[in-house]
C-alpha cells in the first residue's frame, strides 16, 4: 500500500493526465478480477475506462507503480500499472500494443452503444456447457425453481427454465449470486455478481 495524502488521495503519476487527454473515457460498469504483485486475486468493478486506462472500485489498493493483471468481462485480460488512487479504488494505465488499444476502443464503443441501440447481451467471453447442467435457482422471496444450464461464461449463465423472474431480480444460481439480465425463448440470462475465478471455469464446474 502507499501512503495517502491528507485529502485521502495519493498524487497521480505524471503521465496519467496525459492519458486522459489522449483517450476518451467511457463510463462502464464491468465486473472483473485483478492480481497485484503478491499474486493474489481480488474482485473489482470498473467506473470508467478508455483504451489507455481504467478506473476501478475495489477493496485492496496496491502501490503507485505496482503492476496489475486485470480480467474484465466482455473485455478480457489486460496488464498495466497503478497510476492514481481515487476514492474507494485505483486507476491503472493499460500497457498494450496499438492493435490491442484499437480492439479495446471498439469494445468500449460497442458497450457504450449497446443499451441505447437495444443490442443483445455481448458474448465475447468463452462459454462452456458443464457436465452436470441441472441447477436450482432461489429467488429473493425464498422460492426455489428448477433450471438447466444451457451454457456458462465467467460472468454469466444462460438457463432453461419455465419461470421468468423480472429483469433485475437477484437470484442464487446454486450457491452463486447473480441477477436476471435478459429473457430468451425458453429461459433467462443471469449475470454473476462477481466473475468466476479462472481456476474454477471448466466443464466440471458446480455453481
Amino acid at each position: 500500500m502507499t501512503e495517502l495524502s491528507r485529502s485521502g488521495t495519493a498524487p497521480a503519476l505524471p503521465d496519467y493526465a496525459a492519458e486522459q487527454r489522449r483517450h476518451q473515457r467511457v463510463r462502464a460498469t464491468l465486473l472483473g478480477r485483478y492480481m497485484l504483485a503478491d499474486r493474489r486475486e481480488y474482485p473489482c468493478q470498473t467506473v470508467d475506462m478508455s483504451p489507455g486506462g481504467v478506473r476501478l472500485t475495489c477493496a485492496v489498493i496496491g502501490a503507485l507503480g505496482e503492476r496489475v493483471v486485470l480480467y474484465l468481462e466482455q473485455i478480457g485480460r489486460l496488464e498495466g500499472v497503478i497510476v492514481r488512487h481515487p476514492p474507494r479504488g485505483f486507476a491503472m494505465r493499460i500497457n498494450a500494443t496499438p492493435r490491442k488499444r484499437d480492439k479495446i476502443a471498439s469494445q468500449l464503443m460497442w458497450l457504450a452503444n449497446r443499451e441505447s441501440l437495444g443490442l443483445p447481451e455481448g458474448r465475447t467471453n468463452e462459454r462452456l456447457v458443464p457436465h452436470q447442467p441441472g441447477v436450482t435457482l432461489r429467488l429473493e422471496s425464498g422460492r426455489f425453481i428448477a433450471a438447466r444450464i444451457i451454457d456458462i461464461s465467467m460472468s454469466g449463465v444462460a438457463l432453461a427454465t419455465s419461470s421468468s423472474p423480472p429483469i433485475g431480480t437477484h437470484i442464487m444460481v446454486g450457491s452463486t449470486p447473480g441477477r436476471v439480465v435478459r429473457y430468451f425463448e425458453g429461459g433467462i440470462g443471469a449475470q454473476f455478481m462477481l466473475p468466476i475465478s479462472p481456476d474454477r471455469f471448466h466443464e466440471g464446474i458446480t455453481l
